[in-house]
């Protein structure tokens, strides 16, 4: 009689595991997501008044999220009031336009909306605050900064020392305006001057009938200078000293809220397969190493 063999068990692929394992920890990733974007927005409806916390930080270049928590909020009955957090330089001057309009929605809906600025609010930043019902600043806040700004390189010089000379075949004169190739001329100097003279006066337009002042004393305050909050508040570019505290009582207030009032805020994205699930690796790409040739117009503040 044969002795009997040890039956072999079949090997696992080593390939399927981590097949397994990568699809478990995506969907587990998508649900701690959905979780907490759920969590963030308050959970389950307790019919309780709330106000909205939207972030605004960094340098302002898509507006699409911010507009759509704006438009959220607004919408929402459940949520009284809507204080914007701004912490930035500013940014490209559409976005910044863009969210200065849903500002303005939310106060044409009979909803309150205040701004409370951090460290730092300026050009884009303060653009989107006077569209606000009331701003607030800290004394060491840095804000203003009313003006417009479209910065070119010339690297024509070094382009002659290395021997590259560039072709540029064109449908009009003005089609290769700012190119770094070759020195801008006059003319063009002109041109587009004008054009950041235009959306100059649309900052301050927007300053004036935000801060309910002539578009003249608007304009002396359109320098490119930047303000403490201290000295805004001085020139009636802001209502009130506060810090965030101060304005979540105030507007909770505002709003006939009775006590301090519940605060609920989207929080942003974290972990690295969020990152990469929602496409930034592409913008990052885009942005480091496809630049425009040409440069947006920009509500931002560069110090020197």
């Amino acid at each position: 009689m044969q002795p009997m063999q040890p039956v072999e068990k079949p090997k696992k692929s080593f390939g399927r595991t981590l097949l397994y394992f990568v699809l478990g920890l995506v969907a587990l990733v998508l649900l701690s997501s959905v979780f907490g974007r759920y969590l963030s927005d308050g959970g389950l409806d307790d019919g309780s008044e709330k106000i909205a916390l939207v972030e605004i930080s960094g340098q302002i270049g898509d507006s699409r999220d911010i507009v759509r928590q704006l438009s959220k909020y607004r919408r929402d009955d459940n949520i009284k009031a809507i204080l914007l957090r701004i912490d930035s330089p500013g940014g490209a001057v559409a976005p910044s336009q863009e969210i200065y309009d849903e500002v303005l929605r939310v106060r044409a809906d009979n909803k309150k909306i205040y701004a409370s600025m951090g460290s730092l609010a300026a050009s884009g930043g303060y653009y989107i605050a006077v569209a606000a019902d009331r701003i607030f600043a800290n004394p060491g806040t840095l804000t203003g900064s009313i003006g417009v700004i479209m910065a070119f390189g010339n690297a024509e010089k070094l382009m002659e020392k290395i021997g590259l000379e560039p072709q540029v075949v064109k449908s009009g004169k003005f089609k290769d305006v700012g190119s770094p190739a070759r020195r801008m001329t006059p003319e063009e100097h002109v041109y587009l001057q004008r054009v950041v003279d235009d959306v100059h006066q649309q900052f301050i337009d927007a300053v004036a009938q935000g801060r309910n002042i002539s578009t003249k004393e608007a304009r002396k305050l359109a320098d490119g200078r930047v303000f403490t909050g201290r000295q805004a508040l001085e020139l009636k570019m802001v209502d009130e000293m506060g810090g965030l505290e101060d304005v979540i009582v105030k507007l909770g207030k505002a709003a006939g809220i009775e006590g301090r009032p519940k605060v609920i805020q989207e929080e942003p994205p974290k972990g690295i397969m969020e990152w990469l699930m929602q496409g930034s690796l592409t913008k990052e790409f885009k942005t480091q190493w496809m630049p425009s040739q040409f440069p947006s117009l920009q509500f931002l503040w560069l110090p020197s």
